[in-house]
């Protein structure tokens, strides 16, 4: 099974989100802000890598994790992501897409637009920071279900 953390620019939640799944991260605590700028791609990534899957490394029971930015049209890069699944040989089942934008707050979405769309890293990235440590009990579940799913062999649409 391949395991898609999508948000809308792929550099935030969904980063955090695949971390955690990949037993980077503690379960038990929020990240330090110097944990979370350790991600390579945390806060870094740019509106043109949108719709570009990164792959980030394989779980403890071989599911391959990958982050996603989806930008506005959230449903139609899904959509054609499948497609091109399809068309390259692959079954889209094995396809599981996690929608990690449910877990970002306020802090996290004025931080993501000052930091991403504005650059104005300096003010941006703190907020951040900041909105992702008190997100993170979130994503922590959102993982955990993920996990779940998998074990139940969740997939498709």
């Amino acid at each position: 099974m391949k395991v898609v953390y999508s948000c809308y620019g792929g550099a935030h939640s969904s980063q955090v989100a695949a971390a955690i799944h990949l037993g980077r991260f503690p379960g038990h605590r929020p990240p330090t802000a110097e944990e979370l700028l350790s991600l390579p791609r945390f806060d870094r990534v740019s509106d043109d890598h949108q719709g570009i899957a990164e792959f980030v490394g394989t779980d403890e029971d071989g599911h391959e994790v990958y982050v996603l930015g989806r930008g506005p049209a959230a449903e139609a890069v899904e959509r054609a992501f499948r497609s091109g699944y399809r068309i390259a040989g692959g079954d889209d089942r094995q396809l599981l897409f996690v929608n990690a934008l449910q877990t970002v707050n306020l802090p996290m979405r004025v931080g993501g637009y000052l930091s991403r769309r504005l650059g104005w890293v300096a003010v941006g990235r703190p907020l951040v920071v900041f909105g992702t440590r008190r997100a993170f009990p979130a994503l922590v579940q959102l993982v955990e279900e993920t996990r779940r799913k998998l074990r139940e062999g969740a997939s498709g649409p």
